[in-house]
């Protein structure tokens, strides 16, 4: 296992930090036990809420029954919240599409000393999010410094490299040469520290930052604006650095299914078709992964209620895997029309087909504690909506009309710059005021949503969401034409 603390792309590390990466390490050996000699047996199962995509889940075994297809592709990520997830399933979709066999490896979910590591900075991480929007001191001086300039420092990258070692036991079963797609800078960090070959370290941010550097292996990004950031690693010190060589790091366009992208255009003529007959818009919101974000939600939602009562929209709601959210929340709405999926794929599915060329109306909420149902409800909801309002995390590269809601953590609110750029979404509404005077605009105006599809639809002929095919072909060795 090669160093990759001390040096990053030829930039030095400064003996202070060092020092703290390697204590770092300590504190979770000392704190989880050492399992570096430890070979983890694993299989497959199938993930029942993927089974369009034949996901594969690795997972351990009580010995080695593993037998890799001879095309597959793994899929390394964590879950942090929902984003990383969602990623991973768009990657998982588009090698299906391209003929592979997706292998899905969450590197938190095993019973081991780097699994624990992550669950435990993870938990932290929730911690700190949902604090963030219930103390505005608190976010100003800690949060939101720590997510824009905090992580986009070169030296942060030195303690996750050394951390990420405790990760390596996990690989001890896995080809060398494996195409690999790490939605998540650690997977891919611990896939190049285990000696993979075939590394690909997919950047969910706009915003750069050294947090997600990985040394070895191939760093994509979505916007020429994250290009430009990696390639010269401009503001990750303070003094002039070195930057990601060219072979080191490709912009591949955004992130999306293939799934989402093979009837798009089909997609956004029925939108268009709804606005001009005035029919009831879908408006999805999505519950994210650290719960955050739900008082904004509920200032919107209340406003809406004379539209929904006229039958001008629906509001369909995501409440993932937050029992307790969806459960207080349908609670205040029972004297509307109210429509509940729990813990019901099939019969979200049957409801999605029955609205695709239909109407919509009343409030719906969607829960499930299934996390892969719970974040591929939006995904099979996103072709019948209208209009998504979510925060500007990795949903603002989807193809749908969006209204971005306030970021949570600064590294975020680079999302919604991009999305209002590309003409297919609003600026931030950083507020339930500002939020709901926009929201107004778009659905008296129904033009500008018109106008979003339209953009939609070039950024298709463009190739603008073609990334997960390319991080596919990337981690194989082929290369677009």
């Amino acid at each position: 296992m090669s160093d990759r603390t001390s040096v990053i792309f030829e930039n030095e590390i400064d003996a202070k930090t060092i020092q703290k990466a390697e204590k770092s390490k300590a504190k979770f050996l000392k704190k989880f036990g050492d399992d570096s000699s430890k070979s983890y047996d694993v299989k497959f199962e199938p993930i029942d809420a993927l089974k369009e995509i034949d996901a594969q889940n690795i997972v351990t075994a009580e010995e080695d029954s593993w037998d890799f297809s001879p095309n597959a592709v793994i899929v390394g990520n964590i879950r942090m919240g929902f984003g990383h997830y969602r990623i991973s399933i768009a990657m998982a979709s588009c090698a299906r599409a391209l003929g592979y066999t997706p292998y899905w490896m969450d590197l938190a979910s095993f019973d081991a000393t780097g699994s624990k590591m992550i669950r435990y900075q993870n938990n932290l991480y929730s911690k700190a999010s949902r604090l963030s929007q219930k103390s505005k001191l608190f976010n100003h001086f800690i949060w939101e410094p720590l997510n824009s300039e905090g992580f986009k420092k070169l030296t942060y990258n030195a303690k996750d490299q050394k951390n990420s070692e405790l990760l390596v036991p996990l690989f001890n079963h896995i080809p060398k040469d494996m195409p690999f797609i790490a939605t998540h800078v650690w997977p891919s960090q611990a896939a190049v520290h285990a000696g993979m070959t075939h590394v690909v370290n997919a950047i969910p941010d706009n915003w750069p930052m050294g947090l997600h550097l990985s040394e070895g292996a191939i760093h994509t990004v979505q916007t020429p604006f994250a290009y430009l950031g990696y390639k010269t690693l401009n503001g990750f010190a303070p003094h002039k650095l070195s930057g990601i060589p060219e072979k080191d790091l490709k912009m591949v366009g955004c992130y999306v299914d293939h799934e989402l992208l093979v009837n798009l255009k089909e997609d956004n003529d029925l939108r268009r078709s709804r606005m001009r007959e005035k029919k009831p818009l879908r408006l999805l919101f999505t519950v994210g992964g650290a719960g955050a974000g739900y008082k904004q939600m509920m200032g919107i939602i209340n406003h809406l209620l004379p539209y929904i009562e006229r039958k001008e929209v629906a509001v369909i709601i995501n409440f993932g895997d937050h029992q307790s959210v969806y459960e207080k929340t349908m609670a205040q709405f029972r004297k509307y029309p109210v429509s509940t999926f729990y813990n019901s794929m099939d019969s979200l599915k049957t409801y999605i087909s029955s609205i695709r060329e239909g109407d919509a109306s009343g409030i719906v909420g969607i829960y499930n504690k299934d996390i892969f149902s719970a974040v591929y409800s939006t995904n099979l909801l996103m072709p019948v909506c209208d209009l998504l309002l979510t925060k500007p995390s990795e949903l603002a590269y989807y193809p749908i009309p969006k209204l971005f809601l306030r970021h949570i953590g600064g590294h975020e609110a680079w999302g919604a710059v991009w999305g209002s750029q590309m003409g297919d979404a609003t600026p931030e509404c950083p507020d339930v005021k500002s939020t709901v005077e926009m929201l107004d605009r778009l659905l008296t105006d129904r033009e500008i949503l018109s106008h979003f599809c339209d953009q939609i639809d070039a950024l298709k002929e463009k190739g603008f969401y073609d990334g997960a095919y390319e991080c596919v072909r990337l981690a194989v060795g082929n290369t677009k034409a």
